[in-house]
């Protein structure tokens, strides 16, 4: 086995990790603070790319910009649709079941409006920054570099802001003891709200950053979705850390069977880790009761 082609896959496979471990970390986020699971996030991820894509197109806006705006829009229309749909079911029989329906609802909403809207034709973008970086003799695209450093960048300060912003500490109070923390003055509706809002646009920076490597459609949340479910799972419910970690894990352990299999095979292959996992540690690699 070529020793250059394994790692071109590896840095392949963080690339592809970025993308997991957003979508992984929204996802996390959402089920620690309020213990539910948001089928529509992936369709959140979806109209970040479109927004980026009409951004810099319609409106010649610079990538980066478009980037920030494509963030705070999915955010916005994140946080609109937990006080339109999700804050109406809060304190009604049926908790455990009734967000699952909702958000479903919510998917298959945004997919066929972005289907009417922007038509099922593949849209693609060119690359934020053109050119390559050698380094000891192994190429990589500035583009993805650059989807690398600001995940990190990005996830390293959403965990610190998660640390110790007031914001923060408020989030993790009501994650671990929502009574306790509404006696300590706390609005955990409020929480809910931006907590929503910051999960969507974590899906959407995932959507920004890889639109000029796959294209932009109305069914490209459905695999970032199941992978980041998958991320979800092996790093264990409610473990920010551990849906980062799990989420670079997959992606790399897909591009590496890319090498030893064929690309047919690496849904399997995650699927069967996700199984393996499952049936070795239930709880997932990191998982925790509570942050």
């Amino acid at each position: 086995m070529d020793s250059k082609l394994v790692i071109d896959q590896l840095l392949n496979g963080l690339v592809l990790g970025c993308m997991y471990a957003s979508v992984a970390s929204g996802l996390t986020l959402i089920w620690g603070t309020m213990k539910m699971l948001n089928f529509a996030h992936g369709e959140f991820y979806m109209v970040g790319g479109y927004v980026l894509y009409f951004a810099t197109t319609a409106f010649a806006i610079p990538p980066l910009p478009g980037l920030v705006i494509a963030v705070a829009v999915v955010f916005l229309l994140g946080a609109l649709v937990e006080k339109g749909v999700i804050d109406p079911l809060l304190e009604k029989p049926g908790w455990e079941l009734s967000p699952l329906v909702a958000t479903v609802g919510v998917s298959i909403a945004m997919q066929n409006a972005a289907l009417r809207l922007f038509g099922e034709r593949f849209k693609n973008l060119p690359y934020f920054l053109d050119g390559n970086l050698e380094m000891f003799g192994i190429r990589m695209a500035y583009q993805r570099v650059m989807i690398f450093i600001v995940t990190a960048v990005v996830m390293l300060s959403f965990w610190a802001f998660i640390r110790k912003a007031r914001f923060g500490l408020g989030l993790r109070a009501v994650a671990q003891d929502r009574d306790a923390a509404i006696l300590m003055g706390i609005n955990f509706k409020r929480v809910y709200t931006i907590t929503f809002g910051l999960s969507c646009g974590l899906a959407a920076l995932a959507a920004a950053l890889l639109a000029p490597i796959f294209s932009i459609n109305p069914w490209m949340g459905h695999a970032a979705l199941v992978k980041g479910f998958i991320a979800v799972v092996l790093g264990g419910l409610g473990s920010f850390e551990g849906a980062i970690l799990a989420g670079m894990m997959l992606g790399t352990v897909e591009s590496i069977s890319v090498i030893i299999l064929s690309s047919e095979w690496k849904d399997v292959v995650a699927f069967a880790i996700f199984i393996l996992v499952l049936t070795v540690r239930p709880s997932g690699l990191f998982g925790t009761k509570e942050w």
